[in-house]
């Protein structure tokens, strides 16, 4: 029998090329939620993908399930998301907000998973209407939109407009992608700190710079700065809910008539990702300035600022001129 034997060279390179296959198919393996290496971090919208990629640095590798531009209430998850979703290293994102995400988050089972609420306290904003039932936003705006946060249909989940709140949720994604990627956990805590450390600097300048204002309230599209009014004390008016796409009363317009003219107000604010119309058409009827103070729940292309922080300044300067301060 001729048996052909590999000589040493030729047994080299098999070993070698075979040591390459090896190392190639496990290089990016879609089971262990990594791609090249980098942990794979799903964001559910802006303010949760902003803080999985200042914290996460070069580590990670995030992909959002709202594409900019997008209002993010209105998102319905496609089956390739849930998918996308399952093969995930660490999820992130605001349980209320978006009541397709959590129930695509509830099938798909992530390996890892950071909840924005729960490392925050939620609590009740609205509209707040002189002469109405409740809080304007309860039952009838607040329901559809937040109903999968435990039970609790009323809550607000607009934390990110509050750097402390928002401040105590980036402590939380940080240890979340600790416990995700242990391999970078130092990293991880040192872009946390630097992060908060940030944040606090911006709390004191709305802190400083909303000081010796002439007036307290301001008028907005929709019900997304509770958390920023109870923070530095302003009082918010919103034309809608907390529904953004939700259409306001006759009574609710009446009252704001009746506000803005006790209030002292100059400008009606309206935001990027939904319509302008009601908000132009209350500053039109009062003969009222309007400008944009920005949810930032999404960056888009007439957004007033490129990441996070300049947009809060722009609304910090928004506010500064609306409000009559400094």
């Amino acid at each position: 029998m001729n048996i052909r034997r590999l000589s040493p060279a030729a047994a080299l390179v098999g070993a070698a090329a075979m040591g390459l296959t090896t190392l190639t198919a496990c290089s990016s393996n879609p089971g262990d939620g990594r791609t090249d290496g980098k942990l794979d971090v799903v964001a559910s919208f802006y303010p949760m993908q902003f803080l999985a990629q200042r914290i996460g640095g070069s580590h990670v590798h995030v992909s959002t399930l709202t594409k900019p531009g997008v209002e993010p209430h209105d998102l319905e998850i496609s089956p390739r998301q849930t998918a996308q979703l399952s093969k995930a290293g660490l999820v992130v994102y605001l349980k209320g907000l978006q009541p397709s995400v959590d129930r695509a988050i509830g099938q798909a089972e992530p390996r890892h998973v950071a909840d924005a609420a729960s490392y925050t306290s939620l609590e009740e904003h609205g509209t707040e209407v002189e002469g109405e039932e409740g809080h304007g936003h309860g039952d009838e705006h607040g329901h559809e939109a937040h109903e999968a946060h435990e039970g609790d249909a009323s809550a607000d989940p607009h934390i990110w407009l509050d750097p402390v709140r928002y401040a105590q949720v980036a402590e939380g994604v940080g240890k979340a992608l600790q416990k995700a990627d242990p391999d970078h956990a130092a990293a991880y805590k040192k872009n946390t700190a630097a992060l908060v450390k940030q944040l606090g600097a911006l709390n004191d300048d709305f802190k400083t710079g909303l000081k010796d204002r002439g007036t307290d309230t301001f008028i907005t599209t929709h019900a997304a700065f509770g958390y920023l009014s109870e923070r530095y004390g302003l009082r918010q008016e919103a034309i809608s809910g907390l529904d953004p796409e939700s259409e306001p009363s006759p009574a609710r317009m009446r009252a704001l008539h009746t506000t803005a003219k006790k209030d002292k107000v100059n400008t009606v604010f309206f935001e990027t990702l939904v319509s302008d119309k009601t908000a132009k058409t209350l500053a039109g009827d009062l003969h009222l300035k309007t400008d944009v103070l920005d949810p930032l729940e999404g960056i888009g292309k007439t957004s007033k600022g490129r990441d996070y922080f300049e947009v809060m300044r722009s609304n910090l300067t928004a506010l500064r001129k609306a409000l009559g301060a400094g």
